[in-house]
């Protein structure tokens, strides 16, 4: 009889030749492996061999394909023998003393028949999101080049933690075709990953790395091979006493660089941020954790290239064909206005997450790259009115946790102003508290209070509470470890502030010490700012904001310190491509409600610049960071909308106003000068704007050319030493023009400050601005502002003010008037479904 239609149709068989290598953690076999081959599944060839031998202590070290690329095979035999011409010692059989490191290069190196230097033993491709970033910034630079081969063009990756910028640099620059690469930092300890990620993978082999930490002399490197050198701010921009620069950088000077690449470059705003996260350490300790995050030198570079649009050629003393930007910090709102829309990559905590929810939907059998960075939550939680009687402030009474958590004194010293009632708050956040506990009896259900909620408890196994300062964080740690608190002694707390627990890292060898592998331990942080920048620590799951914070720059800074990933590669020991996810998720506690909020929809506004609705930047925001808030009586989730009416209900008319005031609101660079100064009638209509006139005649003209002077001046200094007074003038006059700058920029924002007037007046509500600034209400604008509607078309069509950035001001303040009246319970205007922002029109709901 013939074959069953089972065996007629029987499956393919799978196998595929496997290199494999195992170690045996015993005193015999320290510092070996075996390298072996098999067309198996590798788990079970390899715990067959180790059953005849009776062996129970061994790993899998690595498990890889024996394919070249060309589709032929290799044997480990061939592997084998090339680990011993590299010099390594095959001690018997299958037993190699070496690294797994080292397999892998040969690996690679019989995979691509190349022959490699050192370790470049990785071979990974380009994640979809590092070859899109690489594709678009070539794009770029050659799209300019095309018009002007003179041209310097720069570019922006803004792109949050674990984007790998560092082996994307590289990427484009190998796509460029760059000799000659130039990465300056601005936080010098980033060098590791510059040094690794160009040693060891193989796409970059035979390139050459130095830094002022390598032995070889710079100027007398092969001009054969690429290079790379790594350099900080310092290293660049560092002059002698007589303003030269040091002997050992200038030829840093001398070369013609194809790329620079900025890294760690923190936009102006981030030095209000590092101030803000350092503000409750001792004065002396903010100003060094400041220094470190942000350099003094940083202040003139970012009103350079910020504030006032200078091109780099005019501060930078070197010559480069492009320049890179790598910006750490995952806020699209600090690049408005310094770089244009096709200038910037982006990617941030949405694309993350959206890139970790597709690969696992498409490809639900295969290990996610993206699968171990956690998704974030936040949980507010509004306080008893006893507590919030105790410490409210602002214009809507919101709780003050600064004034909450006050405290005198310092080590066992320490105590907080308010003890009894952070002791009642102590007891809420473990559902401990009498009269809340009669409240959840009679709404039958416990919200999920931190350290209540079994859900969250293994979240807080390792928790961070951002405090106010250094006192609070001692009179903290002083009360948890009082004898009635014994929840809290299960708990080690360790104290990361004041000046004893050192300047930046030094403060965290105590904390992984007191964590450890963090399976065992339970611990608490205590900080004011320290840990809250640079710093990775896998086992933190949950963070506790106890301090008041005014930007979401800076609140969700040190939110994303708890995000990063908690896995464990090659759990069982015999799959080295398995990866066991310890922390898919990450929390937020925060207990001023009406401020969390208005941070979270600052931020989720900030992510997405061009889009004309916020509701729609804040509802892409909360599909991958879900917020819970409770209410004092139930815990809801909330969206977008509900989001927006609590943060804009909750925003006073000081923070409002403050988006009036912004200087991104109006541009006044050399070019927008230049076609004002051109058009007669522009002139004239800025001559009429209020307080114009004092600035004094030919105010514009005059910024132009001190500009070009200064430009002439600098120009001269890169040919030959300047003297001492062409040094004094050439400070004097940068010094006038800049300022000069700030005064007609603030002219035009005073101008700006005048429009929410003029909203408040006129009752048209789903007309956008512009409209009824020309068609319906021209002369209320006149007479409000000062300016004929022919005069402020004209200066929005020359670019004077950015209308993305008014779009949004004008939502903030919509929405704010309607949630404010709808509080007091008068609906402004019934039937509303849209709002009119400048140019646009944008849906209510």
């Amino acid at each position: 009889m013939g074959k069953s239609i089972e065996e007629i149709l029987a499956p393919k068989p799978k196998a595929r030749p496997r290199i494999y290598a195992y170690s045996i953690d015993d005193e015999a076999h320290a510092g070996l492996l075996k390298v072996g081959q098999t067309a198996r599944d590798v788990k079970q060839r390899v715990a067959e061999q180790v059953k005849t031998a009776a062996i129970k202590n061994h790993t899998i070290e690595l498990d890889e394909s024996a394919e070249r690329d060309d589709g032929t095979l290799f044997s480990d035999h061939e592997v084998r023998a090339a680990l011993v011409r590299r010099g390594f010692e095959n001690t018997e059989l299958e037993w190699m003393r070496c690294a797994v490191k080292n397999i892998k290069t040969v690996l690679a190196e019989l995979r691509t028949g190349q022959r490699f230097t050192g370790t470049h033993h990785q071979t990974f491709s380009m994640r979809r999101e590092q070859a899109e970033a690489v594709r678009v910034t070539d794009a770029y630079f050659h799209s300019i080049w095309n018009e002007d081969t003179h041209a310097v063009p720069r570019f922006l990756w803004n792109a949050k933690m674990r984007f790998g910028k560092t082996f994307t640099a590289y990427q484009l620059a190998k796509k460029l075709g760059a000799r000659r690469v130039l990465v300056v930092t601005f936080k010098p300890a980033v060098e590791d990953a510059w040094q690794t990620d160009l040693e060891s993978h193989a796409d970059f082999d035979g390139w050459q790395y130095l830094s002022r930490n390598s032995d070889s002399d710079p100027s007398q490197i092969s001009n054969k091979k690429p290079l790379v050198y790594f350099g900080s701010f310092q290293d660049l921009l560092g002059r002698d006493s007589a303003g030269n620069i040091k002997p050992k950088n200038e030829w840093l000077h001398t070369v013609n660089w194809d790329l620079v690449v900025f890294d760690e470059y923190h936009f102006g705003a981030w030095r209000d941020t590092a101030k803000e996260l350092f503000e409750g350490e001792e004065e002396a300790v903010a100003k060094k954790e400041t220094k470190l995050e942000y350099a003094a030198d940083l202040e003139d570079v970012n009103e350079d290239l910020g504030v006032l649009s200078e091109a780099e050629t005019e501060f930078l003393p070197i010559t480069t064909k492009a320049y890179l930007y790598l910006s750490g910090t995952p806020f699209k709102a600090l690049a408005t206005g310094e770089f244009i829309e096709e200038q910037i990559f982006n990617w941030t905590y949405t694309d993350e997450q959206r890139a970790k929810e597709e690969f696992t939907s498409k490809n639900s059998d295969k290990w996610n790259p993206y699968g171990a960075l956690p998704q974030m939550r936040l949980l507010t939680y509004q306080m008893p009115d006893e507590l919030v009687a105790i410490a409210s402030a602002g214009e809507f009474d919101e709780f003050d946790l600064n004034e909450f958590f006050a405290a005198t004194g310092a080590g066992k010293g320490a105590q907080f102003k308010h003890k009894s009632d952070v002791q009642k708050w102590l007891d809420i956040i473990r559902g401990q508290y009498a009269p809340r506990s009669v409240e959840s009896l009679k709404t039958g259900a416990r919200p999920p209070f931190p350290y209540s909620d079994v859900r969250l408890l293994p979240y807080l196994q390792h928790s961070f509470w951002f405090l106010p300062n250094v006192a609070a964080c001692h009179a903290m740690a002083n009360l948890l470890a009082e004898k009635h608190n014994t929840f809290w002694h299960d708990y080690e707390v360790v104290v990361a502030a004041g000046s004893s627990a050192g300047i930046g890292l030094d403060a965290l060898p105590p904390v992984r010490k007191a964590i450890g592998s963090g399976f065992e331990t339970k611990t608490i942080t205590l900080s004011c700012g320290k840990l809250t920048t640079g710093v990775t620590v896998p086992q933190w799951s949950s963070i506790l904001m106890l301090r008041n914070l005014k930007s979401p720059e800076t609140y969700f800074q040190a939110a994303f310190r708890v995000q990063s990933p908690w896995s464990i590669k090659n759990p069982n020991g015999d799959n080295p491509n398995e990866e066991e996810i310890l922390k898919p998720a990450c929390f937020v506690f925060d207990f001023a409600p009406t401020r969390a909020l208005r941070q979270l929809s600052e931020y989720g506004i900030g992510l997405s610049p061009n889009e004309s609705n916020p509701e729609n930047a804040v509802r892409e925001l909360v599909s991958f960071l879900p917020v819970l808030a409770y209410d004092g009586a139930n815990m809801t989730q909330i969206d977008a909308g509900g989001i927006l009416d609590i943060a804009m209900a909750g925003t006073s008319a000081t923070l409002l106003a403050r988006k009036w005031e912004s200087a991104l609101l109006v541009n006044v660079d050399n070019d927008t000068l230049r076609r004002i100064l051109d058009n007669p009638e522009a002139m004239e209509a800025v001559e009429r704007i209020e307080g114009w006139r004092s600035l004094g005649d030919n105010i514009i003209e005059t910024i132009i050319n001190k500009s070009e002077k200064m430009k002439e001046l600098k120009n001269k200094a890169k040919e030959r030493e300047l003297t001492e007074k062409q040094k004094k003038q050439l400070t004097d006059e940068e010094k006038e023009y800049k300022s000069k700058r700030k005064l007609v920029q603030e002219k035009l924002i005073k101008f700006a400050t005048r429009i929410p007037a003029f909203m408040y007046l006129t009752d048209f509500r789903e007309n956008t601005l512009q409209d009824v600034i020309t068609k319906l209400e021209p002369d209320l604008f006149l007479a409000v502002t000062g300016l004929t509607v022919k005069d402020f078309h004209l200066l929005v069509s020359l670019k004077v003010f950015n209308t993305e950035q008014m779009n949004q001001a004008v939502f903030a303040f919509r929405r704010y008037e309607d949630a404010s009246l709808r509080y007091t319970g008068i609906e402004s205007h019934e039937g509303l479904t849209h709002y009119g922002l400048y140019d646009t029109v944008a849906a209510r709901e």
